[in-house]
Parts: C-alpha cells; sequence; structure tokens
C-alpha cells in the first residue's frame, strides 16, 4: 500500500476532491507535456481540467513562429472543454519542466476565472512531479468575472 503525503491528504480535504483525484489531475498534466509544440521556447507546458461530472481535459501550449498568436496549455484545455460543452470545473493542474513550478499566466487566470470559482485549486508541478496549489482567487485577487457583467452587456453598477 503507497502512503499519501500529510499535504495531498491536507489539500483533498481542503477542496472537497477524493486522494486519487489530485493525483490523476496532476498525472494527466505531467503526460500531457511531452506533446507541447514548443519549438521556440523549449519551455513544455502540459494543463487539465477537471470537470464536475469527473472527467479530465487535458491541454499543452502551441507556440507559432507569429509569436503571440501562440495558445497557451490552459487555454488550449479550456477550449477543448467547451468544444466539448464543459465549462465548469473542480480543479486545474499545470506542468512545466522548472523547480519551482510556474503559475498560470495572467492570460489564463483570466481566462480560467471565466469557467472556474475563486475557489478552485489550482496545482502547480514542478520538473520533480511535486506540487504547491493556490486557489484561483489567490492567484487573480479583485478579479473581474462574468457575474460583473449584465446579461444586455453593459457592465453590473
Amino acid at each position: 500500500m503507497c502512503s499519501v503525503s500529510p499535504q495531498l491528504a491536507a489539500d483533498a480535504k481542503r477542496f472537497s476532491l477524493d486522494i486519487w483525484q489530485i493525483q490523476e489531475l496532476g498525472q494527466k498534466a505531467i503526460e500531457a507535456k511531452p506533446r507541447a509544440h514548443c519549438p521556440y521556447s523549449n519551455f513544455r507546458v502540459g494543463a487539465a481540467l477537471l470537470t464536475l461530472s469527473g472527467g479530465y481535459i487535458t491541454g499543452v501550449n502551441v507556440e507559432n513562429a507569429s509569436y503571440p498568436v501562440g495558445v497557451c496549455a490552459e487555454r488550449c484545455a479550456l477550449a477543448k472543454a467547451v468544444s466539448d460543452g464543459e465549462k465548469a470545473f473542480k480543479a486545474v493542474a499545470v506542468a512545466t519542466d522548472i523547480s519551482p513550478p510556474a503559475s498560470p499566466c495572467g492570460s489564463c487566470r483570466q481566462s480560467l476565472r471565466e469557467f472556474c470559482g475563486l475557489e478552485t485549486p489550482i496545482f502547480m508541478y514542478d520538473v520533480k512531479g511535486e506540487y504547491v496549489v493556490m486557489t484561483l482567487g489567490e492567484l487573480l485577487p479583485m478579479s473581474f468575472g462574468p457575474e460583473h457583467l449584465k446579461a444586455d452587456g453593459n457592465t453590473a453598477g
């Protein structure tokens, strides 16, 4: 029987997730990294989303010779999820080849904000498979989200 770290057990309890869900989420993000298309930066990123229904959706960074049109792994996963009809998530994982791990960029944080609550855990994995976790609210304080807009497209007052 494998032992579970106290940190993993505490995080599972804190975020109302099963230990195996956190492990699977991290593994999916790590396993996605080799599929990244990053010939310019050589900075591989894999991401995984845990859907409310318990499914996993992965994404990778996809660079382009015209640098600004590249897509980050988190937004790649979100686009796949939305195109598959998934728009709400329990948790997010991001995996990179550096230590300490990288957090989602500003654009990804705001994109995650569209579909995730501020309490959503973002598990950030380093090259050794170790993680740091923060909530989306901790990564994006004082954020602007869908609830700040009225249905008619005008900003809420």
